[in-house]
């Protein structure tokens, strides 16, 4: 039994839909579905009543409820006192970020921060996107740095978080270039011969993106789906070997552009078959972690904090992006 499966269960419980539940989750209502399922083959009893509707939790997964917020405040208070015992890393700022970020975006951020920031001590946690956003809101690190689209928004309260803008990112759709460095596979591609395609799996932000991508096309895309993974990294592998189309952020290619190994796979008179989107940092407005280590009470007392923390990297951050 894993601890998610009683957040989600909780989650559930309070707002009565599995679709809201999922949203707020983070996940897909399939994925979210599949989750309270295990937890229910776990107890070996059902905790949900299918029969009516709005959802309603059976004698058994009433009580259940009242135990799971035991336990998870049991656990979220061990976890306090544990950190309460760190002392050694102090300083050092922690990241939580989605996969594809992690290899592409933040490599070279970081390197560019340190030019003009200073030192930095920090601590890369790389998750998938629901976990990296669970983990900002469980208070598992300082900040999380995460890609933002109007169509599909983190559903985080304003009111709790701020966050600030770092740049932006664009996906657009790339292939391996021939002998003569035109594109192997070139858009729209045609109906008897549709283009081999490398497309994210479901569920993953990015694939999101792609859907909305292909569905404000102003023509009919052809593709033939031969292969699918979570990560950015993993489809450039294959569009590099010349597997086929993949749509990739500009970040995890701009090497292989300069390179030559990969061109744009879209012919001169094709347009907008690309998406920009935002890469953002957030963090809590009031960080119980960095109470804990001390920074507010430096603050107050006029001394500088530690060059390397949360706190002095965030204040840096805000003179850099738009704050909000």
């Amino acid at each position: 039994m894993e601890t998610k499966w009683l957040e989600d269960f909780v989650s559930l419980a309070e707002t009565r839909s599995f679709s809201r539940s999922a949203q707020l989750r983070h996940v897909t209502q399939p994925a979210f579905s599949r989750r309270i399922q295990s937890l229910e083959a776990w107890a070996g009893t059902d905790l949900v009543d299918r029969s009516s509707y709005p959802t309603r939790l059976t004698p058994a997964g009433e009580t259940l409820y009242d135990q799971s917020l035991e336990v998870l405040q049991a656990l979220q208070s061990t976890r306090a006192m544990l950190r309460g015992h760190t002392t050694a890393a102090q300083d050092v700022v922690e990241f939580a970020v989605p996969h594809t970020l992690a290899f592409t975006f933040f490599p070279a951020w970081v390197s560019e921060l340190r030019e003009k920031f200073g030192p930095l001590k920090s601590r890369l946690i790389a998750l998938n996107v629901h976990d990296a956003v669970m983990r900002l809101v469980e208070g598992s690190c300082d900040l999380l740095i995460a890609y933002h689209h109007p169509s599909q928004p983190y559903q985080l309260d304003s009111e709790r978080y701020e966050m600030v803008s770092l740049g932006e990112e664009v996906v657009a759709p790339y292939s391996k270039p021939d002998s003569d460095g035109n594109p192997m596979f070139s858009l729209p591609g045609k109906v008897g011969q549709p283009l081999p395609y490398l497309g994210y799996a479901p569920g993953a932000y990015l694939g999101q993106m792609v859907e909305l991508i292909l569905k404000q096309a102003d023509v009919a895309i052809h593709f033939d789906r031969v292969y699918e993974t979570d990560m950015a990294e993993g489809l450039k592998a294959m569009a590099l070997e010349g597997h086929g189309v993949a749509f990739l952020p500009h970040s995890a290619v701009k090497k292989d552009l300069r390179a030559k190994k990969l061109v744009s796979a879209l012919p001169p008179h094709m347009k907008g078959l690309h998406i920009t989107m935002e890469v953002r940092a957030y963090r809590e407005r009031l960080s119980s972690r960095e109470a804990a280590r001390g920074l507010n009470a430096a603050q107050r007392a006029q001394t500088r904090t530690p060059k390397g923390s949360a706190q002095a990297l965030w204040d840096y951050l805000l003179t850099q992006g738009a704050a909000a």
